[in-house]
């Protein structure tokens, strides 16, 4: 943990200005996302023509001042969690002008491809092809209606910038909501005793925070998929290992953390409390699941409309049931209870112990 290396006044003084610089950061990528999805919104227009969804909700109106309240909110416990000496600085920012422009390029390229998928209404496209056969039903899916489903080397190179743009450069933010709760948790602790796997770690971003953060620990990603995995290890230059989430290739009681970030809302009910009882059964005695995953509305009254929104436009076939579950009770069911939680902008965070 970053405190462990800088300690006093001076460390003090330190952290502030690490806060500061993440502060500086994070306003250079919020802008940079929110141009970028502003111009893909206004490529493909979503919400007009004949195939746009069309629905109807008895949830009150959007309040847009809570949205941006929770939207800066998001930002400000980042930088507050680094000030606080719980993690370093992260690099979310677009460092790489040219890079940076690349990738935005080719997500606007993709966009008008995305918004044909969805107004076709064509969720499962990715089936049609030869990498996907195998895999289980629910996974073999164009979440988010994007190409290539979580089969194409080019869908993992894409899919930060998919999700950046969506949640306007906030992304890291919100998942980081999980790494506070463990940095708390194993404050003070021997990292070099310590280890943890990313269940469905995807491309490797919230690996990259574990490992800027705990760079000691023992630390590997797990996903189903081989495209995302070998991105994830380029991203975070931790081990890799291929397995579903239902059957996790690790013995009984053998990790100190499990951390699992926007996963249970892509997975059908009958197999949640699969997954749940799979985390637990590798966590030793007083190991902690760190989880995060998008806030139901309950927890944001004010953005349930928004909630109700989000799958229709986005092909998020279990979200409607996530969005009823309750977690507490499916955790609990397995032996897990919450010891901590958080919450930012559009995502939540949990924390349980075994």
């Amino acid at each position: 943990m970053v405190q462990d290396e800088r300690r006093g006044e001076g460390g003090r003084r330190a952290f502030r200005l690490d806060a500061a610089a993440q502060r500086g950061k994070a306003a250079a990528k919020a802008a940079w996302w929110t141009a970028a999805g502003g111009l893909a919104k206004f490529m493909t227009r979503p919400a007009e023509g004949k195939a746009a969804p069309r629905l109807t909700s008895e949830s009150p109106p959007l309040s847009r001042a809570r949205l941006r309240r929770a939207y800066f909110a998001a930002f400000e416990k980042d930088a507050a969690d680094v000030a606080a000496g719980l993690y370093p600085p992260m690099e979310d920012a677009p460092a790489d002008p040219a890079g940076s422009i690349l990738k935005a390029w080719d997500f606007l390229a993709d966009a008008r491809e995305v918004d044909q998928r969805r107004r076709r209404g064509d969720g499962v496209e990715v089936r049609d092809d030869p990498k996907s056969q195998g895999y289980p039903a629910y996974y073999r899916q164009n979440f988010h209606y994007q190409s290539g489903g979580w089969f194409t080397a080019e869908s993992a190179r894409r899919y930060d910038a998919q999700v950046e743009a969506l949640f306007s450069g906030a992304a890291g933010a919100m998942r980081r909501r999980a790494l506070s709760l463990l940095a708390r948790q194993w404050r003070g602790r021997d990292q070099r005793a310590l280890s943890a796997v990313d269940v469905a770690c995807g491309s490797g971003a919230f690996l990259r925070d574990l490992a800027q953060a705990f760079p000691r620990a023992a630390l590997a990603g797990v996903d189903l998929s081989p495209a995302y995995l070998s991105e994830a290890r380029t991203r975070s230059g931790r081990g890799m290992v291929q397995a579903n989430a239902e059957h996790l290739p690790f013995a009984d009681r053998s990790l100190d953390a499990v951390t699992c970030v926007y996963l249970f809302h892509e997975l059908p009910p009958r197999v949640r409390p699969i997954v749940a009882a799979e985390i637990a059964r590798v966590l030793k005695p007083g190991g902690v699941l760190a989880f995060a995953d998008s806030v139901q509305p309950s927890d944001e009254p004010q953005l349930a409309r928004m909630l109700e929104v989000f799958p229709a436009y986005f092909h998020e076939p279990f979200y409607g049931s996530y969005a009823q579950e309750d977690l507490e009770a499916l955790f609990g069911a397995a032996g897990l209870r919450v010891i901590g939680r958080d919450k930012a902008f559009l995502t939540k965070a949990l924390l349980l112990e075994k």
